[in-house]
């Protein structure tokens, strides 16, 4: 029960900040091979997210798009957000560093306080999970040991703990795991077996279909659970639990790389 009052006192957010796609979204960066992101539809798809959002309760910034960066739109990369102050990251993609910049001056009229990674560290948002008091944070191909010494030292000052978890396979950390509003965790791929999940009790683990592993990536926000449409299975895991479940089409940025959680800062 007190895991569950610290998840939801963190997950109840209020505020969110989306950034609408560029037509250069279709040089983003991918994994994937095949077809390119169809721009007028990924335009559609973030309309239909942030009304989403929306409908979770939460008061929207949508920021224009910015040419230069066609990743821009994957704005949670860009600073990790808490209830009173934010930490810039450092992008590990070359290519995205400088997308912080055009996040920064919102973020300082929203906090306080905001602090800022700095060289040699790497830190992206989407390789950091925050689960009540404790953030797991992905050891990854974006994120290196300084960044998340860097992130650990600003989250210790805050009464948050980190345990980190090295990846092999995944590009962050949140591409297998998320959490629902009861601290209880979506697993798949490489991290249904990891070290960092293994002490868990069962009751917490919820294993994701290899299938449907795309849907590993969701958002819970105030109660509700915000999941990539066309996974059945895993809607049905989360329904279960007594979820209500807000579906939104992603397909588009599925193709480079983009998940639920990509596309939104929320605080």
């Amino acid at each position: 029960k007190r895991l569950q009052f610290q998840v939801r006192r963190y997950m109840h957010f209020k505020r969110a900040i989306c950034r609408t796609p560029g037509k250069s979204l279709v040089d983003g960066i991918t994994s994937q091979v095949g077809e390119k992101p169809k721009f007028e539809t990924a335009i559609q798809q973030h309309r239909e997210y942030v009304k989403a959002l929306q409908r979770c309760g939460l008061t929207v910034t949508v920021l224009p798009p910015v040419e230069e960066f066609p990743d821009s739109c994957f704005c949670e990369d860009c600073a990790v957000c808490f209830n009173n102050d934010a930490l810039l990251t450092r992008p590990g993609a070359i290519s995205r560093m400088g997308e912080v910049a055009h996040v920064a001056s919102t973020l300082r009229s929203i906090f306080p306080k905001v602090d800022e990674v700095s060289a040699p560290a790497t830190l992206e948002g989407g390789d950091v999970l925050q689960v009540g008091s404790l953030l797991y944070v992905g050891l990854s191909q974006r994120t290196n040991l300084a960044g998340i010494d860097q992130l650990s030292a600003f989250a210790a000052r805050r009464g948050i703990k980190v345990e980190v978890v090295r990846l092999r396979e995944m590009l962050h950390l949140k591409t297998g795991v998320s959490a629902l509003p009861d601290g209880s965790l979506l697993l798949a791929g490489e991290l249904v077996d990891h070290a960092a999940f293994a002490g868990l009790p069962p009751s917490r683990r919820i294993i994701v279909p290899d299938a449907e592993a795309y849907a590993a990536n969701c958002v819970s926000i105030r109660g509700r659970v915000l999941l990539p449409a066309g996974f059945p299975a895993t809607r049905r895991l989360v329904a279960e639990r007594g979820w209500p479940v807000e579906e939104v089409d992603l397909s588009e940025f599925r193709k480079v790389d983009g998940g639920a959680s990509c596309l939104s800062l929320r605080f």
